[in-house]
């Protein structure tokens, strides 16, 4: 199966992604706007030779999806200038040869002079306890979504994968959102099976995972509450109900006989 047309496809589809979110998170720094971020991403992706995934959406105009600070989930990119301290995901998708791939990744934006003062090895004399909890958000959903693709294998459920991540994410105090969820992806974007991060019944009712299924394991939380709401008027975007912090990170996998393999990935992720 991992030889399949599909998969081959898929995995340079998802090469492409990977090295244009690379690039892309690169460039995020204090001034820069969502729109030049987005207009970055579509840039890079053509010059590879994929298509903006996002754009076959009916209605979607973007290459990107941006959720910056309590935006959750399909953030439209506008003139807002990100600054240092803000909290900032891109979500991305890939359209290669009639398959869709999928990943998103979500950064904290540096104080450019605190870090080249970093690199000369000067330390800062106090560290507030806001970025801590700020670091230690965006690195427990990081190590979730790898600990839920890791439970992607043949013969386990869908539930495998939602408990791994709910565990991880609620074990930290932070909260999982309910009502967005991963998904196959292939043909299409969006397909089944639905990837939840978060278990609601017996593991052995969800479905049951196969080799050369491809999913985008999904981890959508936030700081505090569950609550999402549309808030803005371009019927889009979906920000934290309460208004803390929100984070995204997503892969797209293959699931083989030996296990999961990343179709999307940048180059520090480690399964």
């Amino acid at each position: 199966m991992t030889s399949s047309p599909k998969a081959k496809t898929m995995k340079r589809a998802g090469k492409i992604l990977g090295e244009v979110l690379e690039e892309v998170l690169s460039e995020v720094r204090p001034g820069i706007t969502e729109t030049e971020i987005d207009h970055l991403a579509e840039k890079l992706i053509l010059k590879k030779g994929g298509e903006p995934g996002f754009k076959k959406v009916p209605g979607y105009k973007h290459t990107i999806c941006i959720s910056t600070n309590d935006v959750v989930v399909h953030g439209i990119p506008t003139a807002r200038k990100l600054h240092a301290g803000d909290v900032v995901g891109i979500d991305c998708g890939v359209y290669l040869d009639g398959y869709h791939t999928d990943m998103a990744e979500t950064i904290k934006i540096k104080n450019l002079l605190r870090s080249r003062a970093q690199d000369r090895g000067e330390k800062s004399k106090i560290k507030s306890s806001v970025d801590d909890k700020i670091d230690t958000f965006l690195r427990i959903g990081k190590e979730a979504m790898f600990a839920g693709i890791a439970e992607a294998r043949v013969g386990a459920h869908v539930g495998d994968v939602s408990h791994a991540i709910q565990d991880i994410v609620e074990g930290e105090g932070f909260s999982i959102v309910r009502s967005l969820v991963g998904h196959g992806v292939g043909k299409q974007l969006h397909e089944q099976p639905e990837i939840p991060g978060y278990l609601a019944g017996p593991i052995a009712k969800t479905p049951l995972l196969t080799a050369g299924m491809t999913i985008a394991v999904e981890v959508i939380y936030n700081m505090g509450k569950e609550g999402v709401v549309y808030t803005k008027d371009d019927d889009w975007t979906i920000v934290s109900e309460d208004g803390t912090l929100s984070g995204l990170f997503e892969r797209t996998i293959l699931i083989t006989e030996k296990g999961p393999e990343l179709i999307t990935s940048l180059t520090s992720d480690r399964l």
